[in-house]
């Protein structure tokens, strides 16, 4: 089968004064059509970088500096920014984290929903509006007729999200892109959204990248997982078999620090140290400050990513069966 997404090799860096930093350090994987891709890892693994380095979504002085990012068959970097407007929003579509900052508050849902059909499809006004309400009929926002005439701030934060997602779903994507979609919402809203967003990829066969620290999240709806830490690939394969039987210790830190992982009246569980800045990545593997089984060898050589079964399993550790 022919991959809708293959990310191969990419790095990206940030230019600065006193020189470039490396957020993201030669990560691959790639994404068929109707498949779910989990991207986990701390605050500062490089997930949504990552995230929006498949759009060419990068703020200055942010860049791509080496890698091939192909999206039905074209590489995106060589794309005009006319062409990628035109893949922006059409054929990919982004959720981001914070619904109350994604939406404009000056307008009503109903303009912002119409205008961005507008801005990629050959349709009437009449005609973007029928679809703007079949999209909020879609994610199950009741009366959506009355709600296209009010603003964001006439809704709660779970309505906004739905909404956030009514509008990424407009144009029918082949992919969407979830950036941490549930962070701003308490937990029974979190997992209405993500039974939702599950719901809408199988049902429309649309293919999704989720950025997440969440792991049980991931469990729930992914396919396939990326484990990053400090802008490297520590660990990929099939969800349920990374998280039945993870194999890097950072990925087992993770898991074992899920509140469901502790018995009642014990501490719950931590990595200790935290996440290396980009001018403090140590030398060798990038979490052997924080490992409990690190070696001499984890101080001086960076572990490569290998397979480790026929599944597509990959880890990078020296202490890999030892």
């Amino acid at each position: 089968m022919d991959a809708l997404l293959k990310v191969e090799d990419l790095e990206v860096k940030f230019a600065l004064r006193f020189g470039d930093l490396t957020a993201i350090n030669g990560i691959s994987f790639s994404l068929n059509k109707g498949e779910r891709l989990g991207l986990v890892g701390e605050s500062g693994a490089g997930k949504s970088v990552a995230g929006f380095s498949i759009i060419n979504l990068l703020s200055k002085p942010g860049y791509i500096s080496k890698g091939k990012i192909i999206f039905n068959g074209r590489d995106i970097n060589r794309l005009s920014e006319e062409e990628l407007r035109d893949i922006r929003g059409n054929e990919i579509s982004m959720i981001f984290q914070d619904p109350m900052m994604t939406l404009n508050p000056v307008l009503t849902i109903g303009t912002q929903m119409v205008e961005t059909l507008l801005a990629h499809k050959q349709l009437s006004r009449i005609e973007a509006e029928k679809i703007a309400l079949e999209k909020l009929e879609k994610v199950q926002i009741p009366s959506p007729k009355k709600r296209l005439k009010q603003y964001p701030h006439e809704f709660s934060g779970g309505m906004r999200q739905r909404i956030v997602i009514a509008i990424a779903l407009l144009t029918n994507p082949f992919l969407i892109i979830a950036d941490e979609p549930t962070t701003a919402l308490d937990v029974t809203i979190q997992a209405e959204i993500m039974d939702l967003l599950l719901s809408l990829c199988e049902s429309q066969r649309m293919s999704l990248i989720l950025i997440t620290h969440d792991l049980s999240v991931v469990s729930q709806v992914t396919e396939k997982i990326v484990v990053l830490y400090a802008g490297k690939i520590v660990e990929t394969g099939p969800t349920d078999l990374v998280l039945r039987n993870p194999l890097h210790p950072y990925t087992q830190g993770l898991l074992k620090a899920l509140p469901g992982n502790v018995q009642p009246g014990s501490r719950l569980n931590q990595i200790p140290g935290v996440m290396p800045t980009l001018t403090e990545i140590p030398l060798g593997c990038a979490f052997h400050p924080r490992c409990d089984r690190k070696g001499a060898i984890c101080e001086k050589e960076e572990p490569p990513l290998v397979s480790v079964d026929s599944s597509g399993r990959k880890v990078a550790c020296h202490m890999l069966g030892k």
